[in-house]
């Protein structure tokens, strides 16, 4: 994911104690990929500034496409299948003592840093692989009891974050453990130390990692008390104290505080990050017995949308409006706010469209139709620059028509593609499909001990994925399915 931690995106991670989702913010909350460039303190002044009645501000640049983005097609090009990793294998029922870890469940998440690929299981089994080798380092599971419910990279000390439940209290609590990743290569897991021991992570409890500033935010549902760590150290910072708050939304440099709404309105508090200190107070007006489908902030824009009624974008700082007709702007499944390019991604019913804070669809994208159709940041992956989005697609119905030519009728294929498109031009502008004749399982080299058995075939390996990672540095593509298998893609 973080490796994925190039600058980007808004995202966090956030887990309850009750289940696992990896849910993108769209009154959601999702996972890390990658934070801003810019310094995370401009939304507090953008906000303190118009409270103390700061300056003009030009506007924001229009998004102009990397360069990188063109380049892409040539970065995928001869694209084969290199080495495959089972998550599973004989050893398992002797290192955890858990029945129900035993048994092949789909990967739900790939996090990859300094050539270890670490898969999780949905059964909460979690294995680290070696890159250069290509052998299974260990298991992530030090308890015989532990269920691995996500993961967090942890780029300021190259640690991995592990949040788990565990059998002897009946798995009702999370807890943290963070490990670093040199000690992990070596296998000596019993070096990490576990994190935020004193908080009560009891559901609807939670532990939220947000990458962009750096901060740790946790709820203890028992005393109704939110907690900020720096990220950095886990040193403690402030607590908020408040039965009435709702939902705490964060963005580069704030926090969104939302109370329990009225009929007619929602109280909000934007507080700086750093300290608690409040910004801004002020009530959203609302249509009266309608549904409230999210509220999010970003940056200085607030974005407001209520069932049957249109997006409304609020500018914090000059109270101004613009509203987007319902017809439209369905409400999204999820978002994820590209900080770098003043742009937020919306995902419904398996599409993916761009949109900028003028309330305008900037992108629609073609040949993009995504597999799974509750989209979240385990299966898709956005690069540094923000130019390209990486997704499991269905593979659209001409070449599927060709794939399935030799299918009884009605019959529909189990296989999709990798799709790379262009966020700014909608095109697609690669693809690893199983329709592609030159796409095969790399050959290996006499002598080369080091790679792994593959027993997919390539079509196979194509089947039913459920967790995608990109790792930039190595352009590299990993991929989970269903049958708890890794495999690597590159040329």
């Amino acid at each position: 994911m973080e490796h994925h931690h190039k600058p980007g995106l808004r995202v966090r991670l956030r887990i309850t104690a009750a289940r696992r989702r990896a849910w993108l913010s769209a009154g959601l909350r999702s996972n890390c990929r990658k934070p801003p460039r810019r310094d995370p303190s401009d939304s507090v002044h953008k906000v303190a500034r118009r409270e103390i009645g700061g300056g003009h501000r030009r506007p924001p640049r229009p998004a102009a496409p990397s360069s990188s983005a063109f380049s892409c097609p040539e970065k995928f090009r001869n694209f084969q299948l290199q080495e495959e990793y089972d998550t599973y294998d004989d050893e398992v029922h002797f290192l955890v003592q858990l029945p129900f870890l035993w048994t092949r469940t789909k990967i739900i998440e790939i996090v990859a840093a300094k050539d270890v690929i670490f898969a999780l299981a949905q059964s909460g089994l979690c294995a680290a692989f070696n890159r250069t080798t290509n052998k299974r380092i260990c298991y992530l599971n030090i308890s015989p009891d532990e269920v691995i419910r996500s993961l967090f990279y942890n780029k300021n000390n190259e640690s991995l974050i592990t949040v788990s439940v565990y059998e002897s209290d009946r798995f009702s609590s999370l807890k943290c453990r963070t490990t670093p990743i040199e000690y992990i290569r070596r296998g000596q897991l019993n070096d990490g130390f576990p994190l935020f021991e004193t908080e009560s992570l009891k559901y609807p409890g939670f532990v939220e990692f947000d990458d962009v500033n750096g901060k740790v935010l946790t709820f203890s549902a028992q005393d109704s008390t939110y907690k900020v760590f720096d990220l950095k150290n886990y040193n403690f910072l402030y607590s908020i104290c408040d039965k009435n708050i709702q939902e705490i939304k964060i963005s580069p440099g704030i926090m969104l505080v939302i109370y329990q709404k009225t009929n007619c309105h929602v109280p909000l508090t934007i507080l700086s990050i750093e300290d608690g200190t409040p910004l801004k107070t002020f009530n959203q007006l609302l249509h009266r017995n309608r549904k409230v489908d999210f509220i999010e902030q970003f940056n200085e824009k607030l974005l407001v949308k209520q069932d049957k009624e249109n997006l409304q974008i609020i500018d914090v700082r000059h109270s101004d409006l613009i509203e987007v007709n319902k017809t439209e702007f369905m409400t999204p499944s999820a978002f994820i706010f590209l900080y770098e390019n003043n742009l937020f991604l919306t995902f419904c019913n398996r599409t993916v469209a761009a949109w900028n804070f003028r309330g305008e669809l900037v992108t629609s994208f073609e040949d993009h139709e995504l597999w799974h159709p509750n989209c979240n940041t385990n299966n898709i992956y956005i690069t540094a620059d923000q130019d390209l989005i990486i997704s499991y697609c269905k593979v659209s119905k001409q070449k599927q028509s060709t794939d399935c030519a030799d299918s009884e009728a009605g019959e529909v294929s189990s296989m999709g593609s990798i799709n790379m498109s262009n966020i700014f031009t909608g095109k697609c502008v690669a693809k690893i499909s199983p329709s592609d004749p030159t796409l095969t399982i790399a050959p290996r080299k006499r002598g080369d001990s080091s790679r792994s058995t593959i027993h997919s075939t390539v079509p196979e390996a194509l089947e039913d994925i459920t967790a995608l990672f990109y790792d930039e540095d190595r352009n590299e593509i990993y991929t989970g399915n269903s049958k708890g298998l890794v495999h690597v893609w590159s040329n």
